[in-house]
């Protein structure tokens, strides 16, 4: 099978590092970015770092984003994702350092040394990528495709009523990628695919889901319950379905507590299934754009269906998924990497 070099950049919370360890499991990955968003740079760096330690795979290269969105506070989301972004997780300690140039210069990086190849995906606010294309005006016509992980098209918001969180994170930010990526738009289909709330609510993640997880890996597990005392530790013996079920139990607790039911949506895991198979979504090309002066609107993304604006599309949204068919492949790669952590020789 052809194995596809990702870029990906990534606000290292808790499905984000689910979505990185899709990534490992199946992809070549060349780079990650770190940026603020679920917690701060700083965070989500050694959060990156512990990952590739605990995947096996520390020598990928990982360079710290900016600190600050490009024009507003930050905006962090502990309350979703714990203190310090995993929930209950502990990942092993790293020795790996980052990499001497910040995240737009290996976001540009990754894009000349893979030139037309590299897939990029990006699951957190687009501050580095917005001050890579500054950088690097082609970098839309350089990369193959880019899968983007933001927005709530004609659908409500998770951060405002009508704002989704890595968009409103970082609206100027958001502005200027759609922007950069319409200026490339032409005859041909776009080439950035947004995967938005009302495609990733279609995927949630359940105890029994965690469950068939942990029995692929060969381990063994205790499902996951809210009649559990919060906090309750997974005493699964193998260190990758450990971290994971560490993980969920927060994000499970979180979900509840907003109503959703003990389960959790996998935004960022379906945006790195994307990136591998563009196919596994129905998309449809739109023109987007995001509200920055609304004073009860800022961090929407519009949508122009109907080509009132006469731009040309600019993406490719997401509107259906198969949550079967994602998490068929989402249990069978994790497991098997799991499996192999596991068990060092088995391949």
């Amino acid at each position: 099978m052809e194995v596809t070099p990702v870029f990906a950049d990534v606000d290292t919370g808790v499905d984000d590092a689910l979505a990185l360890m899709y990534l490992l499991a199946g992809a070549d990955v060349v780079g990650i970015a770190s940026t603020g968003g679920n917690v701060a740079v700083q965070q989500v760096c050694a959060n990156n770092l512990g990952l590739l330690e605990l995947c096996g795979a520390p020598g990928i290269p990982v360079s710290r984003g900016a600190d600050q969105p490009l024009s507003c506070p930050l905006r962090t989301g502990e309350k979703t994702h714990g203190s310090r972004g995993l929930g209950y997780a502990e990942l092993p300690p790293s020795n790996r350092r980052l990499t001497d140039y910040d995240s737009a210069a290996a976001w540009v990086r990754a894009a000349h040394s893979y030139p037309g190849t590299l897939v990029g995906v990006a699951t957190g606010p687009l501050t580095n990528l917005a001050l890579a294309l500054r950088a690097e005006p082609d970098l839309p016509r350089l990369l193959r495709r880019l899968v983007i992980m933001g927005g709530a098209y004609d659908y409500r918001g998770n951060t405002t009523p009508v704002a989704e969180f890595n968009i409103s994170a970082d609206p100027e930010a958001a502005a200027e990628v759609f922007a950069g990526w319409a200026a490339t738009a032409g005859g041909d289909e776009p080439h950035v695919i947004v995967c938005g709330l009302d495609l990733t609510q279609k995927v949630a993640m359940t105890p029994e889901l965690l469950a068939e997880l942990a029995a692929t890996a060969n381990s063994a597990t205790t499902i996951l319950s809210p009649h559990d005392e919060r906090g309750t530790r997974s005493a699964a013996p193998n260190p990758l379905i450990r971290v994971i079920e560490d993980a969920m139990r927060f994000y499970f607790e979180a979900h509840d507590d907003r109503g959703h039911g003990y389960l959790a949506h996998l935004h960022d895991p379906l945006a790195a299934a994307v990136a591998l198979d563009p196919g596994l979504v129905t998309a449809r090309p739109a023109t987007v754009d995001v509200e920055l002066a609304g004073t009860l609107t800022r961090g929407m993304t519009v949508v122009d269906w109907s080509g009132r604006w006469g731009r040309k599309p600019n993406a490719l949204i997401g509107i259906d998924v198969d949550p079967a068919v994602f998490f068929d492949r989402f249990i069978t790669q994790v497991g098997v990497l799991a499996r192999r952590l596991g068990s060092p020789n088995v391949h």
